[in-house]
């Protein structure tokens, strides 16, 4: 493997964190909404990765395969004088778990600052490298 292919693993990777990032900024923006007239809630959003091969390599980088909604069902709490509640008097939230995203936000940025870190090591390497030359 070529030291430049790293350049281009990397790369993918942080574009796909960084992706992953802006999904859960959604989602935690979306947190505290409620159903909306037609019934129906925000739904909290996920990133499922796949591998990406290089050509002419047999390594491959990363890429987004999908952004699909959760299919979790909305909190329902019972407020019968919010103006959003149903006929039964209860309000449906959304699904997004504030916890669980906010793990996912942590792993995200790690994700994304150690692939950084890789691109910046191998730049690094290269021009020690052409200086010992």
């Amino acid at each position: 493997m070529s030291l430049f292919n790293l350049f281009t693993i990397s790369g993918s990777a942080v574009s796909a964190q960084s992706k992953r990032l802006n999904v859960v900024a959604s989602n935690l923006a979306n947190a505290d909404a409620v159903a909306g007239p037609d019934g129906k809630s925000y739904r909290a959003r996920q990133i499922a990765f796949e591998p990406q091969p290089l050509p002419g390599t047999d390594v491959a980088g990363v890429r987004v395969a999908a952004v699909t909604e959760n299919d979790a069902p909305g909190r329902r709490v019972h407020e019968p004088h919010h103006p959003m509640a149903d006929g039964d008097g209860y309000v449906t939230h959304t699904n997004v778990s504030v916890v669980d995203e906010m793990v996912n936000m942590i792993s995200a940025s790690r994700a994304y600052q150690n692939n950084v870190e890789v691109m910046n090591t191998a730049r690094q390497l290269l021009a020690k490298t052409l200086q010992m030359g």
